[in-house]
């Protein structure tokens, strides 16, 4: 549990209590599964058959048919309350659509089928820098900025008029239709969504962690 614990320490404060409660919650659970006999951990590797590889194998089956469903579940539920919020054409997310990914590398990924890769492609271009960026939206690429969001790309839909409204608005893509589908989205104080997202925040963190927890007990766990 080392490394899972020395991974806490480099997230962000508001999220680190949040990581703390959720692998509790999961640790208890998979103790719960421990059999009598059983003082190992759960990453140790057990001989085949054995009660401790059964414990094991009880445990993924736990993380994936139980707790991954449940975080589905709650997932969705946050996406249809997004349907109670809606845009008011502040257009930021237009004139300055945000990827952790570089045209070189968003064009890497729609060559290999990325469906969302293809979709961002086909409306947004880059600017030439966060500098050209910052002129249109000072206050948000500071916000950018104090989040620590440094790996930040900035691009633009070429599409949008004078007065902020797209001028193929019956033709926009699915990921315009469906922005923001990001819960952990950095959304500016124009945003129509941006109270879904404060509101929903604390929960989406939640499920973030689990599924971080999730991946790393599936990864660890011998197979």
């Amino acid at each position: 549990m080392s490394g899972l614990y020395s991974s806490i320490e480099s997230l962000r404060s508001e999220y680190r209590e949040i990581f703390k409660k959720s692998l509790a919650e999961i640790t208890k659970r998979v103790d719960e599964l421990r059999p009598m006999d059983i003082e190992g951990d759960i990453f140790e590797t057990y001989p085949q058959n054995s009660a401790g590889s059964q414990w094991q194998a009880k445990v993924l089956d736990m993380l994936e048919n139980d707790i991954s469903k449940e975080v589905y579940r709650k997932y969705q539920e946050i996406l249809a309350y997004r349907t109670q919020f809606k845009c008011v054409g502040c257009a930021t997310c237009c004139n300055l659509a945000c990827s952790e990914f570089s045209p070189a590398e968003l064009k890497h990924k729609a060559e290999n089928g990325d469906n969302f890769a293809k979709q961002f492609l086909s409306v947004f271009i880059p600017y030439e820098s966060k500098e050209e960026a910052r002129k249109i939206y000072p206050e948000y690429i500071q916000m950018l900025e104090e989040n620590k969001e440094d790996n930040v790309y900035f691009y633009h839909c070429p599409k949008l008029t004078e007065d902020k409204r797209c001028s193929d608005y019956e033709n926009r893509p699915q990921i315009c239709r469906d922005f923001p589908d990001n819960p952990l989205s950095i959304l500016p104080k124009s945003c129509g969504y941006k109270q879904w997202k404060d509101e929903i925040e604390p929960v989406a963190l939640m499920l973030h962690s689990m599924v971080e927890i999730i991946e790393y007990y599936k990864e660890k766990i011998p197979q």
